[in-house]
């Protein structure tokens, strides 16, 4: 099962990535089903799907539905798409592709799915610490630090609007990252990641001479690295 899902799976990243230029997909909005890349795009998976099988007779029906199938949600995504639901689109595209591909694999070769890992304790334990380290913590750090928070009102309004949370979701990432380091023992992989952040604040800092924003990242860092490891010892003491 995993060779025929990776055999699929490549020839769909294939063909519509690595041999998809901007040129087809700009021509396929204007012109939609008249545009001629759109079909030479549904053959070149086709073809790919029959090369990644090792030319099998035996998946011709699959690979036949998958093109298709491919072809009519192209379609719909052509006409459905614009700008405003641009991204959505794109990943309610991919996931219907994939859903496709994991059908007909199926056909061929049953899977039968156990839910019941869903309940188990150490599925609820990562579920619990994600969300806890992701969202709980982030909201946790706000309230901690707002005193220190050199910007406020009308200012940090705006901040928000501009970087759309930008910060919040770096904050989000590297306690994440933090997180997977230490369950995983790769300790040093934090150091990488402080030493990171700090080159890429380094500039901000030394433009602004601000003592009080320097205070507030530093704190937010060392509490939000510290967040992380907490959350990543925990679940591990739990676990283990």
């Amino acid at each position: 099962m995993l060779t025929l899902s990776l055999q699929f799976v490549l020839a769909h990243f294939i063909g519509d990535f690595l041999l998809q230029p901007n040129k087809w997909v700009t021509d396929k909005k204007q012109h939609k089903i008249k545009s001629n890349y759109l079909y030479l795009h549904i053959l070149l998976h086709f073809l790919l799907l029959v090369a990644t099988t090792g030319f099998n007779k035996h998946y011709l029906i699959g690979i036949l539905f998958i093109s298709i199938s491919h072809y009519v949600i192209d379609c719909i995504k052509l006409y459905v798409e614009n700008k405003k639901n641009e991204k959505a689109c794109f990943f309610i595209d991919q996931l219907l592709h994939l859903a496709v591909i994991a059908f007909v694999i199926n056909q061929y070769q049953p899977c039968r799915i156990k839910f019941e890992w869903l309940l188990e304790t150490k599925t609820l334990a990562l579920a619990t610490a994600l969300i806890f380290t992701s969202y709980v913590t982030a909201i946790i750090l706000k309230i901690v630090l707002a005193k220190w928070n050199p910007d406020s009102g009308t200012e940090e309004k705006i901040t928000n609007d501009e970087t759309n949370n930008a910060g919040k979701y770096i904050g989000i990432l590297e306690r994440l990252f933090v997180f997977f380091f230490v369950i995983s023992n790769f300790w040093q992989g934090i150091g990488f990641l402080l030493a990171a952040k700090s080159i890429f604040r380094f500039g901000d800092l030394k433009e602004k001479k601000d003592v009080r924003l320097t205070e507030y990242i530093l704190i937010g860092t060392l509490l939000s690295f510290g967040m992380g490891i907490l959350s990543a010892m925990i679940y591990k003491s739990l676990v283990e």
